[in-house]
């Protein structure tokens, strides 16, 4: 069976395989923008200096362009399929995964005592965007296994990590996380899964779980579960609800895969996109699993988890944008349509101002998503190294921005890539579609982005605002300190820093929180787009006044930073208007 097209069949064959690894773009932003030489000059990190981590990037690159780019159509053309209960995975996948086992690159921030690296989140953030943007389908499985690995290093008895850790680390077996149920989706303390003591330090888990990426597959030894349920003496809602691992094959005396385990794959969900990675509905059948934490307090260390995986999200995002842009711009550079008389134009689409328009819309979105993504793995870090609590609230704080504007920048500009193909972005052959079908799920799992939006300006401003002045503060000194010569791009920077500050004033003011949450998502978005700029302007500032990143800060500071104004006015309207339609009048014309 030929699986896809050849080159003289296919003239997009080229197109689909040019993908090549932003290693360059994440040394410049680590050594210039998100000050991570705080981060190695550090007790714990001492060893992670730029001249390592170049060199650990240049080898998770060629990974990603070598074994697993070339599976990015594979996965969206041959789904995942189960048969006869087994999961049975697109071609090519158990060849990926070995390259990304073999190369530690599930384990990069794993605890050295059982096989990992130790090397900064900042570090994994960076090679997991890397392995998105060749292959998400793909990515997704070793992300999951890195959340489990955290919530396990935080969490679990020394027995479990012992048993566990070394097989996650090594890649030999995989994780997942078991949250959402017919029923219970957002509101996680609605679930109805059970967990009964089975009287020998182990439990017996039954229900149903549905979302569960990557909930098997063909290729590793053993497959384990987080799942949450509630003990026969656990309250109702979020506060009684218990964190087991429940593994596919339970593991015998010598710490192998043995025995099945009473879990089954029902089906596999037939989606938008992601078509290479299968999402599954789990069923427990009095399952064996074993107590993660301590009773009742299972969203405590499922969250572990999920703030791990909510910056993995959102590099996700970005890392399908970088795909997309790539693509695109291949494809710009080839097509031919129009004549335009330009300077230094090349004759083909590239020349026109709306594709050209387009194009750099999607570079310096990119940039300034990845640059913030990087910004808050070096907050984690620093909060992981120092125990410093300015440092772990700038961490939380970030995170939800972060999620959100990731993956929003993914589906912008994975739309924008099919816009630039024209009508050949809208036939799949192309291979343009896939970007935006893959990438649009990152905006809704792991909490919507209205749900991280409403976590900002609820829990995020608990403090008064404190950690996000901060913030403020720290942009506003940086801005002081730009050469005289930056001053046309500083100065609206600045202005635009202190819109965001009445802004944070304004919703901290808010006694009715759903006037916060009204505007939330607005107010997220006008904050990603300000830090945008400022971390394009720091860029600049440290290019040396002239250079291609000089030039993409002012796009992005003049075209596309301005959006703020408008944003922000939303985010102060409140609620009255949202609820003065009633249910009915919302039917109406």
């Amino acid at each position: 069976m030929q699986l896809l097209p050849s080159k003289d069949d296919n003239i997009y064959w080229r197109i689909l395989m040019v993908y090549r690894a932003c290693t360059e773009d994440f040394e410049y932003i680590l050594k210039n923008v998100v000050n991570y030489d705080l981060v190695s000059a550090t007790e714990k990190f001492s060893e992670a200096s730029i001249e390592t981590v170049s060199a650990i990037l240049g080898e998770a690159g060629r990974m990603c362009e070598e074994k697993l780019s070339p599976l990015q159509r594979l996965g969206d053309l041959h789904p995942a399929k189960l048969q006869n209960g087994v999961v049975r995975t697109s071609p090519g996948f158990d060849d990926g995964y070995k390259a990304i086992a073999e190369g530690g690159w599930v384990s990069t921030s794993a605890d050295p005592q059982y096989g990992g690296m130790g090397l900064p989140l900042t570090i994994t953030t960076a090679v997991n965007e890397m392995m998105a943007s060749a292959c998400l389908s793909l990515q997704l499985n070793p992300l999951m296994t890195q959340g489990q690995i955290e919530a396990l290093e935080n969490h679990a008895s020394k027995m479990i990590k012992d048993i566990y850790l070394p097989k996650l680390i090594s890649g030999d077996w995989c994780g997942t996380m078991n949250l959402t149920e017919p029923q219970a989706g957002s509101d996680v303390g609605a679930l109805s899964s059970k967990a009964t003591n089975n009287g020998d330090g182990s439990f017996a888990i039954t229900g149903q779980k549905i979302y569960i990426s990557w909930g098997d597959n063909d290729f590793s030894e053993n497959v384990c579960h987080l799942v949450l349920a509630r003990l026969p003496e656990g309250k109702p809602g979020t506060k009684g609800i218990s964190l087991f691992i429940v593994p596919k094959f339970i593991p015998d005396q010598f710490g192998n895969a043995g025995v099945a385990n009473r879990l089954k794959v029902v089906s596999l969900e037939h989606k938008l996109g992601l078509h290479g990675s299968p999402t599954a509905v789990m069923q427990y059948e009095g399952a064996t699993g074993w107590l993660i934490g301590e009773p009742h307090d299972g969203m405590r260390a499922m969250f572990t988890m999920m703030n791990n995986a909510r910056l993995g999200v959102g590099g996700q995002g970005i890392g399908a944008a970088e795909g997309a842009y790539q693509h695109a711009l291949a494809y710009a550079k080839t097509r031919k349509q129009g004549a335009v008389s330009v300077a230094k134009g090349i004759g083909t689409i590239l020349d026109h101002a709306d594709v050209r328009r387009m194009l750099l819309t999607m570079k310096a979105d990119i940039f300034a998503a990845r640059s913030l993504a990087l910004a808050t793995a070096v907050s984690i870090d620093l909060s992981n190294a120092s125990n410093d609590e300015s440092w772990k609230s700038r961490a939380a704080f970030l995170t939800p921005i972060a999620k959100s504007f990731g993956t929003e920048t993914g589906c912008r500009v994975a739309e924008l890539g099919v816009q630039v193909h024209g009508g050949m972005g809208f036939i799949e052959e192309s291979g343009a579609a896939q970007y935006y079908r893959d990438v649009r799920v990152t905006a809704i799992y792991e909490g919507t982005n209205g749900i991280q939006a409403m976590d900002l300006v609820g829990r995020k401003l608990m403090d008064g605002g404190q950690a996000a002045y901060s913030l403020i503060e720290e942009m506003q000194a940086t801005i002081k300190n730009c050469p005289a010569d930056f001053s046309s791009m500083a100065e609206p920077v600045h202005l635009a820093s202190e819109a965001l500050r009445e802004a944070i004033s304004w919703m901290c003011e808010q006694k009715n929180i759903n006037d916060r949450f009204a505007g939330a998502v607005p107010f997220l978005n006008a904050f990603a787009r300000v830090l945008g700029g400022y971390f394009h302007l720091k860029s600049a500032s440290q290019e040396g006044r002239t250079g291609v990143r000089t030039k993409l800060a002012r796009f992005y500071i003049f075209n596309l930073m301005p959006e703020y104004i408008g944003l922000l006015s939303q985010a102060k309207q409140g609620c009255e208007d949202l609820y003065s339609f009633s249910a009915d009048e919302l039917l109406e014309a």
